[in-house]
């Protein structure tokens, strides 16, 4: 699932901050971010709370007195704990709250994984819509739009 992800995570963000200079290119990536826990074989440390949370510090620790960077970075850790709702992965309090129940994961299988395929082809087919509604909004079937969304990451202006 990434359209899911993806789609919630630009719509919320949209009407949450109505920041018409917001870059949504690190926002996307964070939203995803925490499905590389696959390789690990089931929900590990990038489905955690503390994982965006560390994250968020991070960024505004090594940015301070540099807003502009600043501004930039925070989709990252914006877009993994927008995953971390739109995934419902506060429903396992075990895994949201990792370590705070123990430092083993118990083979915790992902979120994603848990759904079932029909459920999760519905969510993709929201996330799609959501998607179509942006590229629209946004005027992306415009070359020059486009392009201009690949370097300053804007959308909706």
């Amino acid at each position: 699932m990434f359209l899911w992800f993806i789609g919630t995570a630009i719509v919320t963000v949209r009407y949450v901050f109505r920041d018409p200079a917001f870059d949504y290119r690190l926002l996307i990536v964070g939203s995803v971010l925490p499905l590389a826990d696959v390789v690990t074989g089931g929900a590990g440390v990038l489905h955690t709370l503390l994982f965006s949370l560390v994250l968020m510090i991070v960024v505004m620790l090594s940015t301070v007195g540099r807003r502009p960077v600043r501004k930039v970075l925070l989709g990252l850790p914006i877009g993994t704990m927008l995953h971390l709702v739109f995934d419902a992965t506060w429903t396992n309090t075990d895994l949201f709250w990792w370590p705070l129940g123990g430092w083993s994961f118990d083979d915790d299988r992902l979120p994603e994984a848990m759904r079932g395929p029909w459920w999760d082809l519905g969510l993709e087919l929201v996330g799609l819509a959501l998607l179509v509604w942006v590229w629209r909004r946004s005027h992306l079937e415009d070359p020059a739009r486009r392009r201009r969304w690949l370097r300053d990451g804007r959308l909706f202006v």
